[in-house]
């Protein structure tokens, strides 16, 4: 039987699944694929500590380059994560005709473009499917299953940090940095938790799922980006009362020819299957011309879930390495009729406010009037009693509006005297 040699870099939690992986279940792919993926080399700066795999003698090495610029290993999986370092040891492989795994969204949404040109030059392929949604094969699913089909909108629940925090939010009535810290006591939370609460991490993995379906390339810094440092218990409460969860959603849509991406806390119909989607599980929904709407769910991140993906990727560019057909499927298909981003101005929707203004009349008149001037109706407005005798909270929602036209009019509320603190406004998705 073949075999395809494999080199891993980076020897942390996902480095020990997929090590893992590959040791217990090389002979389940090579059943399944005809050939035999066998572990060559692991490279990491610390080589002692233990990660609870058993591997043979003589597979660990500090010097990536014994892995990079190896005459056998045909498969280099880069799991160091970063943008330098990272960025470095693929280039080296990739130069030296190797095929690359990878998990790093950051890397790819920041030097994609430039990653898989090098991979293209040299005949070589760059596997991705652990970079959005953890053990999800959602970009096989998008880049083969629904080959045919020209995506029209997808809403990803793409950061586990998040999504468990918003339902321990709403299942404890709980504030968000009481949940936070519990998060972070728990392991679900960096120490630093800004790249997942602040909504970057998602950011990086909407700009790879961009890059897929919408034809150009995108970097987190096209679009605009929100996290849940905002989201209150009273939003959530809100929001239940009307029927909706709150989820951090990565949305991307084609409108008029023209691509809209964004990250946002959105209210999502609380039966719906996004609204079904409950701690650290992440889901991407997609609606396409011909299929219509499908999801895809599972856990987002994790040691076991990644290694899935990685191996998966793994198996794809083995079996291409055995059939001498590299660069099978192109991963990010580059269109000479590629859309633009569009503006803020050119989108519609519905969305939710809240305000925190002082208890006196005529509040409400003011800021309605604004609104009105800036052609924004109200679906619905709620009043919530504060703690504070002198203030309440204004809920809204409003009907479909134009978003340009409603950041203008939030401009204008938030230098009311009566407005006490920012104005906080979420995006409404019905349509899932």
């Amino acid at each position: 039987m073949q075999e395809v040699q494999i080199g891993i870099i980076g020897f942390g939690t996902v480095g020990a699944g997929v090590a893992e992986a590959l040791l217990k279940n090389g002979g389940l792919i090579a059943k399944r694929t005809g050939f035999l993926p066998v572990l060559k080399k692991i490279a990491d700066i610390d080589v002692t500590r233990d990660r609870g795999v058993a591997l043979p003698k003589g597979i660990l090495t500090t010097d990536y380059k014994e892995i990079t610029d190896s005459d056998e290993i045909q498969i280099v999986v880069e799991l160091v994560g970063g943008k330098t370092f990272a960025k470095d040891v693929i280039l080296r492989a990739l130069r030296n005709g190797k095929s690359v795994v990878t998990a790093n969204k950051a890397l790819l949404a920041a030097y994609g473009k430039e990653l898989f040109a090098v991979a293209a030059e040299n005949g070589a392929d760059i596997g991705f499917e652990a970079s959005v949604g953890g053990g999800i094969p959602c970009i096989k699913a998008i880049r083969e299953g629904l080959v045919c089909n020209h995506v029209k909108s997808i809403l990803g629940i793409l950061n586990g940090t998040c999504n468990y925090i918003l339902t321990k939010m709403e299942k404890e009535h709980a504030a968000f940095e009481d949940v936070l810290r519990a998060a972070q006591a728990n392991g679900y939370a960096e120490a630093n938790p800004a790249l997942d609460v602040d909504g970057f991490d998602t950011a990086h993995k909407a700009a790879v799922l961009g890059s897929l379906v919408f034809g150009r390339w995108f970097t987190s810094e096209d679009f605009q980006v929100e996290g849940i440092r905002n989201v209150t218990t009273m939003d959530i409460e809100s929001a239940g009362a009307m029927g909706y969860k709150i989820k951090l959603l990565a949305i991307l849509k084609e409108h008029e020819g023209k691509v809209q991406i964004g990250v946002h806390p959105a209210l999502v119909p609380a039966h719906s299957l996004l609204g079904s989607v409950n701690d650290v599980y992440n889901a991407v929904w997609v609606d396409a011309d011909v299929v219509g709407k499908t999801m895809y769910y599972g856990r987002g991140a994790g040691r076991q879930a990644t290694a899935s993906a990685v191996v998966a990727d793994i198996t794809d560019i083995g079996l291409n390495l055995v059939n001498r057909c590299a660069r099978r499927i192109p991963a990010f298909p580059q269109y000479d009729d590629y859309m633009e981003m569009a503006s803020e101005d050119s989108y519609n929707g519905r969305f939710y406010i809240r305000l925190q203004v002082k208890d006196i009349p005529g509040v409400m008149s003011a800021v309605t009037g604004i609104l009105a001037r800036h052609d924004i109706s109200l679906a619905s407005v709620n009043q919530k009693e504060s703690e504070e005798d002198d203030n309440v909270s204004m809920i809204l929602l409003t009907h479909r509006a134009n978003e340009g036209r409603l950041h203008a009019a939030i401009q204008e509320i938030a230098k009311l005297p009566e407005i006490l603190s920012s104005p906080v406004v979420f995006h409404i998705e019905d349509a899932v």
